[in-house]
């Protein structure tokens, strides 16, 4: 689906953004770009989007080269979510989703009701202007802009940005949803949560280098002290102790009345991010 080979941008003398990316990104695979900021993920995800022009290497979408496929039809196998919501705020929801989507083939088009409902924008909000709207509705109606041409590769920038955790529920279930299909996504995020969920593989990039390249569980794992700590009861009293996973291959090393939990030492994929590069996410 997307193809990376020694991706180079600069953004004048001395400014050197990409170092060289090499990466592919599967069918049907949700895959997490995550870095700090100025780290090169948007400057990345521009050049993807064919936004960005100028850079060396090559980059292939669907097996085409992005600098010589720009014929329209291309373009509209493509949707963008981008970081701040790109909309006409003096036209309502329904107004700017009529308006993007006439750009698209009709048979491509899904209905905008359908796809307004769907991300639970409330139906007496849908022809009000979106100057009006608050920021996690402006997301809810940039999310259906980015569905509302069915697009085979989708790429998401800070999707659950301005959201309550029940709307990051939400979209994370519409982005599960969207892969079931056969859609791809290509996500940028600096929510190490949304990454963790959805992801099936990440890719750290710091200075614009990539650092580390896996799937979320492997990186964890591989960073983790492999050990549990143990709760549980004896003769009245509660306990907790720290031990090695494989202590426990042949049961508890100790006496204990009643097992209470078991909880593994993992770090969080924030954590594991930090310890390759060194640096938070913000």
């Amino acid at each position: 689906m997307i193809e990376v080979r020694n991706l180079t941008f600069a953004y004048g003398k001395g400014k050197q953004a990409l170092h060289g990316l090499d990466f592919t990104v599967e069918d049907g695979e949700i895959f997490g770009f995550l870095g700090p900021n100025g780290s090169g993920k948007s400057t990345t995800q521009k050049i993807l989007t064919g936004i960005l022009k100028g850079h060396g290497g090559r980059v292939s979408l669907f097996g085409q080269d992005i600098t010589t496929a720009r014929s329209q039809a291309f373009f509209q196998t493509i949707g963008v979510l981008f970081e701040f919501p790109y909309l006409y705020a003096n036209l309502s929801a329904v107004d700017n989703l009529n308006y993007f989507a006439s750009f698209y083939p009709r048979e491509q088009r899904r209905a905008v009701g359908e796809v307004l409902e769907r991300l639970d924008l409330k139906p007496d909000a849908w022809h009000k202007p979106v100057a009006s709207y608050s920021k996690g509705m402006r997301q809810r109606v940039s999310m259906a802009r980015a569905l509302i041409s069915s697009p085979r590769l989708l790429f998401l920038d800070e999707p659950t940005s301005g959201l309550d955790p029940a709307g990051a529920v939400l979209f994370r279930s519409i982005i599960q949803q969207e892969r079931a299909k056969g859609t791809t996504v290509f996500l940028t995020t600096h929510n190490m949560m949304d990454a963790d969920l959805l992801c099936d593989r990440v890719a750290f990039i710091v200075g614009g280098r990539l650092v580390a390249l896996d799937t979320p569980k492997q990186l964890k794992e591989e960073q983790s002290s492999r050990q549990v700590t143990v709760d549980y009861l004896y003769q009245g009293r509660r306990e907790t102790r720290t031990l090695a996973a494989q202590a426990l291959e042949a049961g508890l090393p100790f006496p204990c009345d009643e097992l209470i939990g078991l909880h593994t030492q993992e770090p969080s994929l924030e954590d594991v991010f930090i310890q390759y590069t060194g640096r938070g996410l913000s």
